[in-house]
């Protein structure tokens, strides 16, 4: 079992590579909750997210051979490139695995860290599958993405920071994909710390940990969908399911809608762009998940900040969606002249504005004296929303919310 000496004794490991990140106290989002909330910003760390400090670590102590034969791995993104650059500064070759629709930006940052990397696969799965392929048949070493006590142990070292710069934390609020990085940073916390609580987060598409702590046994999802692909992992691994049972107080999930809220609001009030995987814990805060009392210092883990700019898009909609501040609608207008101005006259004088207007004459859908309107809106919140609905109801439009 991992315990706080390793955790300690990986610290200097992980120094030569990664950085001591930022530990703020966030003005708005203690506003917001009524706790003490300070954020970690591991997002800030090289590669941009926590899981260098895990590939420094076990690279840092494997024993020399497997170093000269060098390692392999499978990953989509973050730990893709944690590898590729702690391999590169100690020397190591490094052979990465990609799915075939890997983001293009994370796969030429993996080749810019210096890894070499190798496309194949549909999925994460099959990647996996072709790197233990090359594991046996190059001789190198397989590094663990998560259920490994070494790559538990550079990640814990996020929790030595956390204490040294805040002592008198009292939750600390940490993403759960495989595990790795909660039962490092558990580790830590509860090794120095034993009173602070260590929450754990899941997507809701993604969750594993809480039922398997129900059952006492790791229960294997069938599927995984969430816009958080850092922690879309269809179970935590063997070793830090160990962890997690022991060390770890409770685990929580959060919808994408929450997940998106939390990018959003990050981007937005703090000027800080995080991905969905490193954004849960502030989600589940938000979102009241788990109970806490005024004022009690909380510390979420923003653990990354890899988001490919596509999914940045459909994230910031969707958070705009669920506070109320885009909506779409359709209905139908008499096609003669006049229409569509009175129609817009009425979002006017509600003041929302209008991104995009479709006006369809030919739908298959409407009378043929009749055209078909969508229409893209940004509103001020969701009593702003009913206020406009309520004007465009009353002057007798049969409105269609489209989101």
């Amino acid at each position: 079992m991992l315990d706080l000496d390793d955790v300690l004794a990986a610290r200097d490991r992980v120094a030569e590579t990664a950085r001591y990140t930022p530990l703020v106290y966030s003005h708005t989002f203690s506003s917001m909750t009524g706790a003490d909330v300070h954020v970690k910003e591991e997002m800030l760390q090289r590669t941009g997210a926590f899981k260098i400090r895990g590939a420094t670590n076990r690279i840092a102590t494997l024993p020399e051979e497997d170093r000269d034969s060098g390692v392999v791995t499978a990953s989509a993104g973050n730990h893709a490139q944690g590898v590729a650059l702690a391999a590169t500064r100690m020397g190591v070759d490094s052979k990465v695995v990609m799915p075939e629709n890997a983001p293009i930006s994370k796969v030429k940052a993996t080749r810019s860290y210096g890894a070499e990397v190798v496309l194949h696969g549909a999925n994460y799965d099959a990647a996996a599958e072709h790197a233990r392929e090359l594991e046996r048949e190059e001789g190198r070493y397989y590094l663990p993405a998560f259920d490994d006590w070494q790559v538990m142990a550079g990640q814990g070292t996020i929790g030595l920071e956390i204490l040294e710069d805040l002592p008198s934390v009292d939750t600390v609020v940490v993403p759960i994909g495989g595990g790795g990085l909660i039962s490092g940073i558990a580790t830590a916390i509860k090794g120095k710390k034993p009173d602070t609580r260590v929450i754990g987060v899941q997507a809701e598409g993604a969750s594993s940990a809480a039922p398997s702590l129900q059952q006492g046994e790791r229960v294997v999802l069938d599927s995984v969908d969430t816009i958080a692909d850092g922690i879309a992992t269809r179970t935590v691994g063997e070793k830090t399911f160990q962890v997690i049972q022991e060390r770890v107080d409770e685990v929580v999930t959060v919808s994408d809608a929450d997940i998106a809220v939390a990018v959003m609001l990050l981007l937005e009030r703090s000027k800080t762009l995080v991905e969905g995987a490193g954004a849960v814990s502030l989600a589940a805060l938000l979102a009241d998940e788990f109970d806490y009392a005024a004022d009690e210092t909380i510390v979420p883990t923003l653990c990354g900040g890899n988001i490919d700019i596509n999914t940045l898009t459909t994230v910031l909609i969707r958070g705009m969606i669920e506070t109320g501040r885009y909506l779409r609608i359709r209905t139908v207008l008499p096609d003669q002249p006049g229409a569509l101005d009175a129609l817009v006259s009425i979002i006017s004088e509600q003041e929302a504005n209008i991104y995009a207007i479709q006006h369809d004459r030919t739908s298959r859908d409407v009378s043929m004296d009749a055209a078909e309107v969508e229409i893209d809106l940004e509103t001020r919140g969701h009593d702003h929303v009913e206020q406009l609905l309520d004007a465009l109801e009353s002057a007798d439009y049969e409105i269609e919310v489209l989101t």
